[in-house]
Parts: structure tokens; C-alpha cells; sequence
């Protein structure tokens, strides 16, 4: 046996998986020190509001609706899409719609002023400030 062996070398994949494995593991604790369960946070919200089964299976029954719902607007969507004439006449109903807004919104100075008063009133609201 030899007393001072070389070490090996490590291979790039493994120098890049090792580095890998640190990053995820720093991104962890981070996540792991960050929640906090105070009173008024959401992890507090969520545990006490579906404590029970009935209320796992509502909100399994909410998330099933939200997907199928999906499913069929897409679906609804591809449907009016193939049909010769109906994507035409959303088209021009769309860009009817847009000049309007440009017209009445933003086109002239004191109407353009009056739409960004609104637009702040209206995040002001409900900021609640």
C-alpha cells in the first residue's frame, strides 16, 4: 500500500450536481427561516380554514371545477376558431373596441389626465389609503 495516494479528481458533472445539491439546499433553508406563522399570516389562514376533511374536499371540488372550466373555455375557443366567419367578426370587434378606448381615454390631453386620476383612485381604493 502506498501512503500518499492521489486523490481523484472529481468529474465536471459531479463538481456541477455537488453545486446543484448546494443551491437547493441553501434556497431550503431560506424558504424554511422566511415562514413565519404569526398570527395574521396566510400559513395560519390556510391551516385553520381547512382543518377539516369536508373542507379538503371542497377545496378539492373548487380546484376540480377551476380545471374543467378551463378545459372547456379552451375548447369553446378552438370551436369559434374554426368556424370561418366568427374569428373575422371577433376581430373587428376587438379593434372597434380598442379605437373606442383610445378615443375616449387617451387620445386627448384632459381626457388622458382624467383616466390616470381614475386609475389612481381606484388602486387608492383598494390599497385602502
Amino acid at each position: 500500500m502506498r501512503q500518499y495516494e492521489e486523490p481523484l479528481r472529481p468529474s465536471p458533472t459531479a463538481a456541477v450536481s455537488q453545486t446543484f445539491r448546494i443551491r437547493s439546499r441553501s434556497v431550503v433553508v431560506k424558504v424554511a427561516q422566511d415562514s413565519s406563522e404569526s398570527p395574521g399570516s396566510i400559513v395560519t389562514y390556510v391551516k385553520s380554514s381547512f382543518s377539516t376533511a369536508e373542507d379538503i374536499f371542497a377545496l378539492a371540488g373548487i380546484g376540480f371545477a377551476t380545471v374543467a372550466a378551463l378545459w372547456a373555455s379552451v375548447n369553446l375557443v378552438e370551436i369559434i376558431d374554426k368556424l370561418p366567419v366568427l374569428p373575422l367578426f371577433f376581430e373587428l370587434i376587438g379593434i372597434s373596441v380598442a379605437w373606442v378606448f383610445i378615443y375616449n381615454n387617451l387620445l386627448f390631453k384632459p381626457k388622458r389626465q382624467e383616466f390616470l386620476g381614475n386609475i389612481k383612485s381606484t388602486i387608492s381604493r383598494i390599497l385602502g389609503q
